[in-house]
């Protein structure tokens, strides 16, 4: 059990790891739509709202990358979890559940990511409708 063990706590510093990325991400993403949008209020420039699209979107897409990478992992802790002791070869290999684990882009479609981007996205959208309305 000694190989099983390690293995698997090998799998899920990674699965851990990309959890705490994906937390970090969030993060990131919050601070700099909210950094674009002082800019933009500091020099009243419509520029630096549209510019707080490319983090919403961009961090969406890569914390849909995490969260597709995290269940396959899974998977993977799962397939070693049933092995037998001698089978174990710490392989981190997730190619064999690509094609039964929901895809990268149904990662993104996930309930808690459109929620939490979605609201940041919907956030800049108003913004700029506002701003459209305040300057145009």
């Amino acid at each position: 059990m000694e190989r099983k063990g390690k293995h698997l706590e090998f799998i899920q510093g990674t699965v851990n790891r990309l959890s705490t990325n994906s937390f970090l991400l969030k993060g990131w993403s919050v601070v700099l739509v909210s950094a674009l949008f002082a800019l933009a209020a500091a020099d009243f420039s419509r520029y630096f709202i549209h510019l707080a699209y490319f983090p919403a979107v961009a961090f969406w897409i890569l914390d849909g990358y995490f969260l597709w990478q995290e269940r396959l992992f899974r998977r993977l802790y799962d397939h070693v979890r049933s092995l037998e002791e001698e089978e174990i070869d710490f392989s981190m290999d997730t190619s064999p559940w690509v094609a039964e684990t929901t895809s990268w882009a149904s990662a993104c479609g996930s309930k808690t990511l459109v929620i939490f981007h979605g609201a940041v996205l919907a956030t800049v959208v108003i913004v700029t409708l506002l701003a459209l309305d305040l300057v145009g």
